[in-house]
C-alpha cells in the first residue's frame, strides 16, 4: 500500500489574500463495494493548468474516483486532497425537482453576490464615518473592493448570460422547474451553474453528453482557459484529442508490472495515439507471460524429471573400479549443482512472474439469427411528419439495409424522430406507414430498470425466455464481465446498465435498429467495436448522434435536422 502523504492546505478567504491549494490529489485511494474492489491503490496528481482525461472500461471506477476527489464519498483507504472550492458535474444529477432553473443559476453566483453585498455594506459604513478617519472601515472597504475585483462582480450577470447562451439553453424560461425540463437540459443547466460558480478545480463526468457541436465548442474554449486543475471522464474521442493535456487510464484490465502499486497509467499524447500504445503494451505483456511460462515449465522439468534420469546410477565395471569413484563424484556434483541452480531460478521466477493477462471484455458483435426482410419493399415511409414544437420532417423512407445518421443541434428533434419511428410517440400531423411484421428496437439515451435488485442475468433471461437466452447467453455477448452478471443492477455503473439495454435488443436483432446517442456512457473500446459491428448489421440502422468521431467515420446516408 502506498502511504498517503499529508499535504499542507492553505485556506482561502473570500475577502482576504490567502490562496487555496491548486491541486487535486489521490494517494493510495482504495474503494470497495461489498466484496468487489473498484479502486485499488490509485495514485494521481492533477495540478493547476492540467486538463486530464479519465478513461477506462465501464465499471472501472471513473465516477467513483471523481466522487472521492470531490469529497462526496470517502475512500476505504488512502487520502484524497482537493482545493477548498472544488466543483463536480455528475452523470446522474442530484438536484431538487422543484428548483427553478433560475434559482439553480442564482445559487451558483452565491459567493459573487456575497462579495457584492459586502462591498455595498462596507461602502455604506465608510460613508457613515465621514471624515472621522475610521481606519477599520477603510480597511474593510479596501478588502471588499479587492475581493470584488478578483471576483469580477460587475460582469457576473453578463458571464451568466454568456454561459447559458453558449450551452444552448438561453431560450428556456428561468421560471421553469428542473422537473419540467428534459434530462439533457437539466444536465446543461447543471454544467452552466458549475462554470458560472468558477470553482478552483473542476471534476466532470461525461460533460459532452447532451451537447451539440456549438455547445461542445463553447465548453472546449472555456476549459482551455481554465486556470485550475481539471479532471474529466469522457467517452468523447474527439473531445479527448482536442482538450486533454494528458490521459489517465484506470482500466483494471491493463497490465500492472510486478512491484508497481498503482494501476493508473498516465499518457501524455492524444487519445488516438494512446489506443496504439495500449495495444502494443498488451502484446508485450502477453509475450512476456508466455515466455516466462515456457521457462517455468523447462525449469520444473529440469528439477523434477531430467536430473533423476541423467543421474550416474550404472553399475561399476570390473576394469574401472578406481576411476569410477572420481568420475562418479564429479558427475554427481555437476548434477547436484545444475539441479540446485534450476531450483533457485524456479523459485525466483515463480515469485516474480507477471500475472496472466486478464480476459479482455470484447463485444462479440451482433448475434446471427435475424431475418433480413425482402429488399423489394420499404420498411417504413414517414411523410409530412410533425410533432408540435419538436419535429417537422417532410419525408423519410427506409429500406431493409438502410444506414442513416441523424444529426442536428440540440432541440432539432433527433430523439423525437427516433421515438416516432419506434412507435412510442404519435405524430400530431403526417403519416407513418410500416411494413407488416416489422420489428423495431430502440436504444434510448437514458435507460432505467424498474427493479434495481434484479441481476442482469435475471432480467435478460426473463425478457428473452429460457430457450432464446440459452441459445444466446448474456455472457457470450461480451458486454458485461462475468463478475457483473449476477450483481444487482442498481450496483452497476450507468455505462454497464446501458450495455445491458443494448444486450436486450441485439439478442433478438430487430429489422430496424434505432440508436439514440449510442456512444454516450459507453466505454471508448465498446463504442468503437459497436460502430464496426453496425456496418454489417443484418437490417436497417438509424443513429442519432453528436459524436464527431463517429460522424467522421460514417459512410452511410446523413439526415440533418433543423430547429423548429
Amino acid at each position: 500500500m502506498t502511504q498517503a502523504t499529508p499535504v499542507h492546505r492553505r485556506t482561502a478567504s473570500i475577502f482576504g489574500r490567502s490562496i487555496d491549494i491548486q491541486q487535486l490529489r489521490a494517494d493510495g485511494v482504495t474503494r470497495s463495494y461489498g466484496d468487489r474492489v473498484v479502486l485499488r491503490d490509485v495514485d494521481l496528481v492533477v495540478s493547476a493548468g492540467d486538463r486530464l482525461g479519465l478513461i477506462g472500461e465501464n465499471g472501472a471506477g471513473k465516477s467513483t474516483l471523481l466522487r472521492i476527489l470531490a469529497g462526496i464519498d470517502e475512500p476505504d483507504d488512502g487520502e484524497a486532497v482537493r482545493p477548498l472550492r472544488t466543483g463536480i458535474l455528475m452523470q446522474e444529477l442530484e438536484l431538487p425537482e422543484d428548483t427553478t432553473v433560475g434559482e439553480l443559476l442564482e445559487q451558483a453566483l452565491g459567493e459573487v453576490r456575497a462579495v457584492e453585498q459586502e462591498l455595498e455594506t462596507s461602502a455604506a459604513a465608510l460613508g457613515e464615518t465621514g471624515s472621522a478617519g475610521d481606519g477599520s472601515a477603510e480597511q474593510r472597504y479596501a478588502a471588499a473592493l479587492d475581493a470584488a475585483e478578483r471576483a469580477d462582480v460587475w460582469t457576473a450577470d453578463a458571464r451568466l448570460d454568456a454561459v447559458v447562451d453558449g450551452l444552448g439553453i438561453a431560450a428556456i424560461e428561468r421560471s421553469r422547474r428542473l422537473g419540467e425540463v428534459s434530462g439533457g437540459q437539466r444536465s446543461r443547466f447543471a454544467l452552466a451553474a458549475l462554470l458560472v460558480a468558477r470553482p478552483t478545480a473542476l471534476l466532470l463526468d461525461e460533460p459532452t453528453n447532451h451537447l451539440d457541436d456549438e455547445a461542445v465548442a463553447f465548453l472546449r474554449g472555456h476549459l482551455s482557459e481554465w486556470p485550475g486543475p481539471v479532471l474529466f471522464a469522457s467517452h468523447d474521442r474527439a473531445f479527448l484529442d482536442e482538450v486533454a493535456t494528458g490521459l489517465v487510464d484506470i482500466d483494471p484490465s491493463r497490465p500492472v508490472p510486478v512491484g508497481e502499486a498503482s494501476p493508473v497509467v498516465e499518457f501524455g499524447g492524444p487519445f488516438s495515439e494512446y489506443l496504439d500504445w495500449k495495444a502494443a503494451e498488451l502484446d508485450r505483456w502477453s509475450a512476456r507471460h508466455e515466455e516466462e511460462q515456457a521457462e517455468l515449465r523447462r525449469l520444473a522439468s529440469a528439477v523434477h524429471d531430467v536430473a533423476p534420469r541423467i543421474n550416474h546410477d550404472r553399475g561399476i565395471r570390473d576394469n574401472n573400479r578406481m576411476a569410477f569413484g572420481m568420475r562418479g563424484d564429479r558427475v554427481e556434483q555437476q548434477i547436484s549443482r545444475r539441479v540446485r541452480n534450476a531450483q533457485l531460478r524456479l523459485e525466483v521466477l515463480e515469485r516474480e512472474q507477471v500475472r496472466r493477462p486478464p480476459r479482455q471484455l470484447s463485444f462479440a458483435g451482433i448475434p446471427s439469427g435475424s431475418t433480413v426482410l425482402d429488399e423489394g419493399e420499404q420498411l417504413l415511409d414517414l411523410a409530412d411528419a410533425r410533432v408540435d414544437g419538436r419535429l417537422h420532417l417532410e419525408r423519410l423512407q427506409l429500406a431493409p439495409r438502410s444506414r442513416v445518421l441523424v444529426t442536428g443541434a440540440n432541440g432539432s428533434g433527433k430523439s423525437t424522430l427516433l421515438a416516432v419511428l419506434a412507435g412510442s410517440l404519435r405524430l400530431d400531423v403526417g403519416t407513418l406507414l410500416r411494413r407488416k411484421g416489422l420489428r423495431v428496437g430502440l436504444l434510448e439515451q437514458d435507460v432505467a430498470f424498474p427493479d434495481a435488485e434484479r441481476s442482469p442475468r435475471e432480467v435478460y433471461d426473463r425478457a428473452l425466455g429460457e430457450a432464446r437466452a440459452a441459445r444466446t447467453p448474456l455472457a457470450g455477448l461480451g458486454l458485461l464481465g462475468l463478475r457483473d452478471l449476477d450483481r444487482p443492477i442498481g450496483q452497476l455503473s450507468v455505462g454497464q446498465q446501458r450495455r445491458l439495454a443494448l444486450a436486450l435488443i441485439i439478442a433478438r436483432p430487430p429489422h430496424l435498429f434505432l440508436l439514440d446517442e449510442p456512444t454516450n456512457h459507453l466505454s471508448l473500446t465498446l463504442a468503437t467495436e459497436l460502430e464496426d459491428a453496425l456496418g454489417d448489421y443484418p437490417g436497417a440502422v438509424v443513429i442519432a448522434s453528436h459524436d464527431r468521431w463517429l460522424r467522421r467515420r460514417w459512410s452511410g446516408d446523413t439526415l440533418m435536422l433543423d430547429r423548429r
